[in-house]
């Protein structure tokens, strides 16, 4: 697997062959850009490394801010002024970009730090960054989980030097750079420096040693060198009064000479970065080739996880890379909490958690358990310490949470995990901030009038209590669960029974159609609602455009009216976004799994692709592309309700490891697909040899492990359309 993953997937705009069928009929209302970067990472570590041209959102690229349409772009082609650490992964207009400690190596003066060189050569792998600087320069770069280390090797020139920039934050493009509030930085001997800057609200110390013992070590300030200067401080920064501040090695090069910079991270001061280098890096010079090593042994251990059967190397190259790029964040970084002194785990860059509860979330649960567990105490402990869980969080203090875009989601991923029945986690400890976090923002209106607007809010909320019942009973809280039961029932509230869609409301990123047909705890219904299966059947196809004519998707800049136009048809993202990713198995719930297998074909073949323009939108932290993982082995996880929904799988066979078992998932009578091609259906199902009628597995069936056999055929079969899967009036 790790040898089919590009990480350069993403990094531009979209290039997908023209859609034909019902993929030509989805609107695509979000950037038409991946937002992917291909610089070096660890396994939801803490650190990446990256070229950096200050280009939106990731600080790598061509392109300028772009929040619909094709992104406008700044640079015609690669460019960069320097490599720098921490960048979002497939996110948009989240206001923190990151980008902090860029490390330049020039053999220009010191005066022309800030300009651009074109980048040549470049490679990426997972771990692993590199590329020539039109100066000759060779720069290549990798991490551990709390580190980087860079290697440059210079041409023949009697002034190389390698500068550090502790003063750039952020982007190069409008209200997109990061000012340091405090920051200081000091030698402590030759090639050993250390240093802090206070960025937003957090404290990021880094530790550095550079194999340079030659080479002068100097301080500088506003471009000017510092000769025997030995310490900087500066106690309050303002925009207005920030000059660049750095550190810098110089001295003469030979051809081939390679310089080596290790840099060690921490939220907690010097001497844990120092630690925290060591843990990863060890002591000793020409550390690169050991932790490049490393860590693509790491990689390679979380993308063995899952192996698929498929002659089409483009086929592997989409998958691994999804799956690559599914697992790059969130940032676990244990014992690093700035913001309060107890031990434990920690979690910045869940800047998504209103897309990645459903799919990748879910993912980390079924493949990595206790990394899963190891997140959920870390919101526990950010909740218990600053009153709410996060919707998103990132590596900054303040009330900035995103709370509009989503209510209750650390609910969903509590319950998953408490149903399982995982290890570790204090189910009491997780009640009460469970039960206090759905009384905070929209949950005081959901109480008080049984509604909260935006009016996805109200699902949100009424979801979270059916979420909590289930933690209440597991503690034996009877009482406390007869009371959630009730509250989740209010979902209802949210639908004009009408029309069976939901109210009137402002829409985060969508229409009501794209918050209408999203998985609650009682499908059952919520089809009344809509008139039955007849009527949800007849509601949904329109919304998935059966018999609809192909759209025209927006273009630079759109102008309001076409994006008003847009919206007004009601119609699929097409994975261009996330609000309605689940709603292809919403079918399953009547009866038609048929239809599931249509529109997910149709996604998954014509959506992704390989190249820099692979993706059909932001990937956000792995939302995406982590539904493409599902899709692709033919599940889907109902998060929250450790169910997973039933499909014609993409691939003939192929497997996962769930914790210390493994499922197969085979085929018969699988036919390799073609975008634009025929759809194979599902004609029946069998577990570990016994028929399976039913349409969905239990979270505990596939973390057994076990074989899942699916035959397969080219027309719709009988199979899944008595059976529904279960929903809360059941019973």
């Amino acid at each position: 697997m790790i040898a089919r993953v590009d990480p350069f997937i993403g990094t531009e705009a979209v290039d997908l062959p023209p859609q034909t069928g019902l993929a030509a009929t989805w609107w695509w209302p979000k950037p038409q850009v991946g937002n992917t970067h291909p610089g070096a990472t660890y396994p939801l570590g803490m650190v990446s490394a990256c070229a950096y041209s200050g280009a939106y959102p990731t600080g790598y690229g061509r392109y300028d801010l772009a929040t619909e349409g094709v992104p406008p772009t700044i640079h015609e082609h690669g460019v960069a002024s320097g490599f720098t650490h921490f960048q979002q992964s497939g996110t948009g207009a989240i206001r923190k970009y990151y980008n902090y400690f860029r490390v330049t190596p020039m053999i220009e003066p010191l005066d022309v730090l800030g300009r651009t060189w074109d980048l040549l050569e470049e490679a990426a792998e997972p771990g692993y960054y590199a590329a020539t600087l039109d100066s000759g320069i060779r720069a290549e770069l990798t991490v551990g989980p709390k580190s980087a280390v860079h290697r440059y090797t210079f041409p023949r020139n009697q002034n190389a030097r390698v500068v550090i920039d502790f003063s750039l934050g952020g982007l190069g493009i409008p209200h997109g750079e990061t000012i340091p509030l405090r920051a200081k930085l000091e030698q402590v001997a030759p090639g050993i420096a250390q240093g802090e800057i206070v960025v937003e609200g957090a404290p990021l110390s880094v530790y550095l040693e550079c194999d340079a013992h030659t080479w002068r070590q100097m301080l500088w300030y506003d471009r000017r060198l510092m000769p025997g200067g030995t310490r900087l401080a500066f106690d309050h920064i303002r925009p207005t009064t920030l000059r660049p501040f750095g550190l810098m090695w110089a001295g003469p090069s030979e051809p081939g000479q390679s310089i080596e910079l290790r840099i060690g991270f921490s939220l907690r001061g010097f001497e844990q970065a120092r630690a925290n280098l060591r843990a990863d890096e060890g002591t000793g010079p020409a550390r690169f080739p050991h932790r490049r090593d490393r860590t693509k042994k790491a990689w390679r251990r979380h993308l063995k996880t899952i192996a698929v059967d498929t002659p089409s190397t483009d086929r592997q190259t989409v998958f691994s890379t999804a799956l690559y790029h599914s697992l790059i964040k969130p940032c676990l970084a244990p014992e690093e909490s700035p913001f309060w002194p107890t031990e434990g785990p920690f979690v910045f860059d869940l800047c998504t958690m209103w897309d990645i509860y459903r799919t990748q979330l879910p993912l980390i649960t079924t493949l990595f358990p206790e990394r899963a567990v190891e997140l959920a105490n870390a919101l526990l402990t950010i909740c218990e310490e600053e009153g709410n869980f996060p919707i998103g969080y990132r590596m900054a203090r303040g009330s900035d949470r995103f709370s509009r875009q989503g209510s209750a989601l650390a609910q969903t991923f509590l319950a998953d995990l408490c149903q399982l029945g995982l290890p570790g986690i204090d189910w009491e400890w997780a009640l009460v901030n469970m039960h206090s976090d759905l009384r905070r923002t929209y949950g005081e209106e959901f109480l008080l009038r049984g509604v909260a607007h935006p009016i996805s809010h109200t699902l949100d909320l009424a979801y979270g209590y059916w979420c909590t019942a289930k933690v209440a009973a597991r503690v034996g809280d009877r009482a406390l669960a007869d009371e959630f039961t009730g509250l989740a029932a209010g979902w209802v509230n949210a639908f004009d029974e009408q029309t069976g869609l939901l109210h009137d409301s402002t829409f985060y990123e969508g229409s009501r159609y794209n918050y209408s047909f999203r998985l609650l705890h009682d499908m059952r219904r919520r089809i009344e609602l809509s008139g039955g299966d007849d009527g949800f059947v007849r509601a949904l196809d329109a919304f998935f455009g059966y018999g609809a004519e192909p759209v025209r998707q927006p273009g630079v800049a759109p102008g309001v009216e076409e994006l008003a136009a847009g919206y007004a048809l009601g119609r699929f993202e097409g994975l261009n976004n996330e609000p309605d990713m689940e709603a292809p198995w919403a079918y399953h719930y009547a009866g038609r799994p048929d239809r599931t297998a249509e529109i997910v074909h149709a996604a998954v073949h014509q959506q992704f692709g390989t190249g820099r323009g692979g993706l059909p939108g932001n990937d956000d932290s792995g939302g995406i592309s982590s539904w493409y993982v599902w899709a692709s082995l033919g599940l889907f996880p109902v998060a929250g309700q450790n169910l997973f929904l039933v499909n014609a799988p993409s691939f003939a066979e192929s497997e996962l490891r769930v914790g210390g078992d493994t499922l197969r998932i085979e085929t018969a009578g699988f036919v390799e697909p073609e975008p634009g091609g025929p759809v194979q259906y599902v004609q029946s199902v069998e577990l570990n040899g016994d028929p399976l009628e039913r349409t969905w597995l239990r979270g505990d069936e596939v973390h057994r492990g076990g074989t899942l056999l699916v035959r397969l055929g080219s027309e719709p079969s009988e199979w899944g359309r008595a059976s529904r899967p279960p929903s809360a009036s059941d019973t």
